[in-house]
C-alpha cells in the first residue's frame, strides 16, 4: 500500500493519492489556521471505520443471502480536548440498512464486523471505546 501526499493550498490543504490514482483531501480547522476546505484526518478516521464495517456488511450480507438495498452510517464522536494529542474518547456508529432483512442476522453480521473483521475498529479499539446500534427500514 502506498500513498503519495500533495499540498493543494498553504497551509494545510493537501490531496493524497493512491496507487489506484483514486485521491482524497484533508484540510486543517480555520481554528488552527486551516481553510476548512476538506476532511479534517481524525475525520478520515472515522470515515474509514465507517467504511471498512459497512463493507463487512454488504459482504456478510450477501453470504448469508439477505437483501440489503441500502445502508447509511451515522458517527458520532467525542475527543478528548483537554489532552495533546486529543484522542477519541467515544465513538458510536447507527446502522442504517434498508431491505427486507433479518434482525438477528443483521446484528451478527454488525457483531462480526466490529468484533472481528474490521481492521479500522481493531486499530481504533485500542484508544477508544466503539458503540453501535442499528435500525432496518423495509424496501
Amino acid at each position: 500500500m502506498n500513498l503519495t501526499l500533495s499540498r493543494l493550498s498553504a497551509p494545510f490543504h493537501f490531496s493524497i493519492k493512491n496507487d489506484s490514482g483514486n485521491t482524497v483531501e484533508t484540510d486543517a480547522s480555520i481554528e488552527i489556521g486551516g481553510s476548512d476546505a476538506a476532511l479534517r484526518p481524525m475525520e478520515l478516521l472515522l470515515a474509514g471505520l465507517a467504511s471498512c464495517s459497512s463493507i463487512d456488511i454488504v459482504l456478510l450480507l450477501q453470504k448469508m443471502r439477505q437483501p440489503l438495498i441500502d445502508i447509511q452510517v451515522d458517527i458520532k464522536a467525542e475527543r478528548k480536548h483537554d489532552e495533546t494529542p486529543s484522542l477519541f474518547e467515544s465513538i458510536h456508529l447507527h446502522f442504517i440498512l434498508t431491505g427486507t432483512l433479518e434482525k438477528d442476522k443483521v446484528e451478527k453480521v454488525l457483531n462480526m464486523s466490529i468484533d472481528k473483521y474490521c481492521s479500522v475498529a481493531k486499530i481504533i479499539e485500542k484508544t477508544c471505546p466503539i458503540s453501535w446500534d442499528f435500525e432496518i427500514k423495509e424496501a
